[in-house]
């Protein structure tokens, strides 16, 4: 497996998640082969990443552009488990033109890679760190989906199934977080160095704590609750990737594996 036949995996993922969605918003009723088609989808993309991790004879975890496969991936992935809980129909339309924007980036800017890491990239906690934080990314994406949603209906149903996702995306976060620390110590001696990716990770997990903090004391506003979480999910962007367009990101110790 390789970047060469990425198109077909690509392209087929993209059409069996569109007619799911698609099938969700004409005819609703027909629940079996619409969770049928977006498993089919996300099967795909599977099949891809496991078929690249064999072949590189590592996981797809170095570049920015491998880390997109995971986003797409996980994006699916819990566009699917929303409308399986809620029965959102329209959020599988919105998780598949979101990893299907960044598959056709894949697709149109292909990285080709070797099979070494550098020695950084070769500790054990590298492969948890970066799935974990992966996971986090596509759970947090439905949350500022809904709370578009939210507040462009003007409507607190979201809320509740919001909840849910920020909870369980911040728990990922603060495990990526600590599984990063623990990397950083064994690769480069500390296990804190604010880092300018660094910062914006602990900047980002403050957004969604503030979020977790007024909804546990009972806030109730939910437009001011979506807010937070649509800029706590910007945060998120510099986080990931926007750090590499600042000027202090010249000296940072996760510049080495930026090939866009």
């Amino acid at each position: 497996m390789s970047w060469d036949s990425f198109h077909f995996y690509a392209i087929t993922s993209i059409l069996l998640s569109t007619a799911g969605a698609v099938l969700s918003l004409v005819s609703p009723g027909r629940g079996k082969p619409i969770r049928t088609l977006a498993l089919a989808g996300i099967a795909v993309m599977a099949a891809f990443i496991a078929g690249l991790w064999i072949s590189l004879g590592r996981p797809p975890l170095k570049t920015m552009g491998e880390t997109r496969l995971w986003y797409s991936f996980f994006v699916l992935v819990t566009g699917y488990a929303v409308y399986t809980r809620w029965n959102f129909r329209w959020i599988l339309l919105l998780t598949t033109v979101l990893a299907s924007v960044f598959n056709i980036i894949n697709m149109a800017r292909p990285e080709i890679h070797d099979q070494t890491l550098v020695p950084a990239l070769q500790s054990f906690w590298f492969i948890p760190h970066v799935t974990i934080y992966m996971v986090a990314y596509g759970i947090l994406a439905c949350s500022f989906i809904l709370a578009l949603a939210g507040l462009i209906r003007n409507d607190m149903q979201y809320l509740e199934s919001t909840d849910t996702l920020v909870y369980i995306g911040t728990a990922m976060l603060f495990l990526g977080l600590t599984t990063g620390a623990i990397w950083a110590k064994q690769a480069w001696g500390n296990f804190w160095e604010w880092d300018p990716k660094e910062t914006w990770a602990a900047v980002t997990c403050s957004g969604y704590l503030l979020y977790i903090h007024l909804r546990l004391s009972g806030k109730k506003n939910a437009r001011t609750m979506y807010w937070i979480i649509v800029i706590s999910f910007l945060l998120l962007q510099m986080c990931w990737y926007g750090y590499q367009y600042i000027p202090a990101s010249e000296n940072s110790m996760h510049m080495y594996n930026i090939s866009k």
